[in-house]
């Protein structure tokens, strides 16, 4: 009898899940089910540790139910030496630092053996691009499916300012073309938007192909700024244009974007059409959620709520596209009892930004969910 009961019991619960918002049933089963099913839409909500593994940070991002984390390969950070980063053993003790945090390492962000060599295609590109396919490899062995890069040599992230005041006294990140376009060139010296563009191309048919076998995602970030050129350094991810003719160099499933939205705004790009695009095309493989006032020659960062961008808008587009991966606010203000050491980057901005993202993703799952 008792055992009779205990099947009928469990056929019941399962019949209920497998049906969670047909008939009258419970109230608060139906809020439950609904509860779950919008948590965060889905997406894998992450922070970036970019700067040591900060207990505060680590700390947080628990309290914040934000499990997933994003940054390099440190091998000191945890305890080794005299290994590389591209090591698997160096993957492996990153990988199972944040593990036994409860945190799930998602995106590499700023890879290892990816420099000047490859991006200007100087002597020992070849060499660096092996060390790279073979990092590739070893991420795939750990487990871990994604690769943000960035096509911008010598000079990378660039901003003139990292202190103005913004609402509140705030401190935000700014640039401004007029402080750098008269700076020297590089040692580098002067190069060409069809050089950088020769050079991304031979790195993509060198290393996709091997992403792909290994299941490893390749996330190209634009340029930031997305200025013409910067002391002789062209760029050349600076529009939606240029990274459609990066998909199509070898389309790939493993050939994608990270769609960047505060510089695709300061592209003057219409960032729902920008995620609509790539999105429907399952060329999303990464998101910083941020925003921006301004335009690629004069912009300011901003709180979410305090930009140039529809965040509304973009959140429910990529919920609508179907983007289910990782994303995390970036470039957030300092604001007040936080330190402005790591500007963009500090604590408690971070909690905003969360906040506002979680908000707008559950209210846009539940309502499509209705």
């Amino acid at each position: 009898m008792e055992n009779s009961r205990r099947e009928f019991i469990k056929k019941s619960a399962s019949a209920a899940l497998a049906t969670p918002f047909v008939g009258m049933g419970s109230a608060a089963a139906q809020a439950s089910e609904m509860a779950a099913f919008a948590k965060d839409g889905g997406m894998q909500f992450c922070l970036a540790h970019f700067f040591g593994m900060d207990p505060t940070r680590i700390a947080l991002s628990k309290q914040l139910n934000v499990l997933g984390a994003v940054g390099g390969i440190n091998p000191q950070s945890v305890g080794l030496s005299n290994v590389k980063n591209w090591e698997y053993e160096a993957i492996m003790a990153v990988r199972d630092f944040w593990k036994q945090h409860g945190i799930t390492y998602r995106v590499i962000e700023g890879p290892p053996s990816l420099y000047e060599k490859t991006k200007l295609g100087l002597d020992g590109k070849d060499e660096e691009i092996e060390t790279f396919i073979k990092f590739i490899q070893n991420l795939s062995k750990a487990g871990i499916d994604t690769v943000c890069y960035n096509w911008m040599p010598v000079i990378s992230w660039a901003r003139t300012k990292l202190d103005k005041p913004s609402r509140g006294g705030a401190l935000v990140s700014t640039f401004d073309y007029e402080d750098v376009k008269d700076k020297p060139l590089t040692k580098y010296g002067d190069f060409t938007h069809e050089t950088m563009w020769k050079n991304l191309e031979y790195f993509l048919k060198a290393v996709v192909p091997e992403a792909e076998k290994v299941g490893v995602k390749l996330a190209l970030h634009p340029d930031d700024p997305p200025v013409d050129k910067i002391q002789g350094i062209p760029r050349i991810m600076t529009s939606a244009n240029a990274f459609k003719r990066l998909i199509e160099i070898v389309p790939s499933e493993s050939n994608g974007i990270t769609l960047c939205q505060g510089t695709f705004a300061t592209m003057g790009e219409d960032i729902p059409s920008v995620i609509r695009y790539f999105g429907t095309r399952k060329k999303i493989h990464f998101v910083h959620f941020r925003d921006v006032r301004g335009n690629k020659n004069n912009f300011e960062e901003t709180f979410h709520d305090d930009g140039k961008t529809d965040m509304y808008e973009a959140m429910k587009t990529y919920y609508q596209v179907g983007f289910r991966g990782p994303m995390r606010p970036d470039h957030v203000p300092t604001v007040a009892g936080d330190s402005n050491q790591n500007a963009g980057y500090s604590n408690y901005g971070a909690l905003f930004a969360i906040g506002y993202m979680r908000g707008l993703v559950e209210s846009i799952a539940k309502s499509h969910k209705a």
